[in-house]
């Protein structure tokens, strides 16, 4: 059964691209995770409907048109906390809520759902095509990259934003590209698990990490480890019992959750430092 699983070039090509997009999206959580903006991903991917439905409107690559409207929204949640002092679950609100139904208009006008649409809203990985596939590559490499480069500077980001002011570390760039990064992984995630479960790909697998690991970089590499995994199980559940794939991921990574809780309570590792 695996090897009749593995043997479609499609599913190949859905496999590939989930595994990269979901390591991209378990990383960048791990962050927004510890800096309370794990939410954002959940306002991001509201946002990601109003993009979707525009270039569907206009015969456009939903990709190209969602990016650059996602990347505008994640800044906005940016300058509402720090230029009108709302709180960022607020702020998050207020630019989800007009996403959705910016989206919903633009739907409305274009003529209601139809099957491409779906698709976006609810994850259709085994479509993925190879340009697709290409640029979660590109995205994965630039997140690790980012990680080997300025690990320093991002945890200091992180962990203690004053201290890292101290030491001279730019923690508002640092803050501003992890949101533009993000926002870009939420846009190429919408094809792997939907719109409506993004922000689940983004907080489960760190928060599984978090509850098992010892230091800091255990967790960044179990939580890319839980979020591939959730993708390869995730995707051969949705084949065997015909299933949605999107569904199935986010399935398999809450049943993972689930073990890491239970591992914590029982006296495992955990805390990480």
């Amino acid at each position: 059964m695996i090897s009749e699983f593995l043997s479609y070039g499609f599913v190949q090509r859905g496999l590939l691209a989930g595994s990269l997009v979901a390591a991209s999206c378990a990383l960048l959580g791990v962050f927004l995770v510890l800096k309370r903006l794990s939410l954002i991903g959940d306002g991001m991917s509201h946002v990601c409907l109003t993009g979707v439905a525009a270039a569907l409107l206009l015969s456009a690559n939903p990709v190209y048109v969602s990016v650059p409207v996602v990347a505008a929204a994640s800044l906005g949640i940016m300058k509402l906390t720090q230029k009108f002092r709302i709180y960022g679950d607020a702020a998050i609100g207020i630019v989800s809520a007009a996403g959705l139904s910016i989206g919903l208009l633009i739907t409305a006008l274009a003529g209601g759902f139809n099957t491409d649409l779906l698709g976006y809203l609810f994850g259709s990985i085994l479509t993925v095509s190879k340009d697709e596939a290409v640029l979660c590559g590109v995205l994965l490499a630039v997140v690790l990259g980012g990680l080997f480069f300025f690990y320093r500077d991002l945890t200091s980001a992180c962990f203690d934003e004053p201290f890292a002011r101290t030491r001279g570390i730019a923690v508002q760039t640092v803050n501003t590209v992890l949101i533009i990064v993000t926002s870009i992984a939420v846009v190429l995630a919408f094809k792997v698990v939907g719109i409506f479960l993004i922000s689940a790909l983004i907080i489960i697998p760190p928060v599984s990490a978090l509850l098992v690991s010892r230091t800091f970089k255990q967790v960044l590499w179990l939580a890319a480890c839980f979020g591939v995994s959730g993708v390869w199980v995730g995707v051969y559940f949705s084949f065997v019992f015909n299933i949605p794939s999107g569904a199935s991921i986010i399935l398999v990574n809450l049943l993972v959750l689930a073990g890491a809780y239970v591992w914590a309570r029982l006296g495992g590792i955990g805390h990480a430092r």
